[in-house]
């Protein structure tokens, strides 16, 4: 049974997970306003820049940092064997802080908008923006997915269609109260897009290249 490799992005990830995890623990002794300044990405954005990562890795509880991690595990292990440590890295911190800007601008657009009954969100944290973009990058890059779009001629902007309701589809159905909406969505979608493309995928841009020479 395949198992997850020591040093791999994966158990790096759950490392930081930790190391930040403990790091809220020690700075909420100190102060709350602390942990909002350390680690919850809120508006405006220019206020504690450093949140944009720093809320990546952040969670609030254990119950959260647990279910993220098993889902890190089982959406990004596949993942990880087929791109490089740094592009892992890469894919997971840029996906989550733009899931956590989407979720801080949209929600304060919709509540600066007349006529619409939405709330500001004050702070958002935790990986389930940049897990969300791992598990779309599975679903759109897996062999199934790549056979059936060599197979069936279908327009771009069908394609991203398709992407589209897929998102609204999957983060309705994992919608609950508290749940940073905006953020799923954004990953998921991201996360489509880029392995429609292959981004992360080494291999295939190798023989690519190769083939071009």
């Amino acid at each position: 049974m395949a198992t997850v490799r020591e040093g791999s992005p994966i158990v790096e990830t759950l490392g930081v997970f930790a190391v930040v995890f403990v790091l809220q623990i020690l700075a909420s002794l100190l102060s709350v306003a602390l942990v909002a300044g350390l680690f919850i990405l809120s508006p405006p954005l220019s206020s504690n820049p450093w949140t944009i990562v720093t809320s990546v890795y952040a969670h609030g509880g254990l119950g959260h940092l647990l279910s993220n991690s098993v889902a890190l595990v089982l959406f990004g292990w596949p993942v990880a064997r087929a791109t490089t440590r740094l592009r892992f890295h890469t894919f997971f911190i840029v996906t989550g802080a733009l899931a956590g800007i989407s979720q801080i601008l949209v929600t304060g657009a919709l509540a600066a908008a007349p006529l619409v009954p939405a709330t500001p969100t004050e702070g958002v944290l935790g990986a389930s923006g940049a897990v969300f973009a791992l598990l779309g990058y599975l679903l759109a890059s897996n062999r199934l997915s790549v056979g059936l779009a060599s197979l069936v001629e279908v327009p771009q902007w069908v394609t991203y269609l398709v992407f589209l309701g897929l998102a609204v589809v999957v983060t309705v159905a994992t919608g609950a109260p508290g749940v940073a909406l905006v953020a799923h969505f954004t990953g998921f979608l991201l996360g489509l897009l880029a392995g429609r493309a292959g981004v992360l995928d080494v291999g295939s841009r190798t023989a690519r290249t190769g083939a071009s020479a």
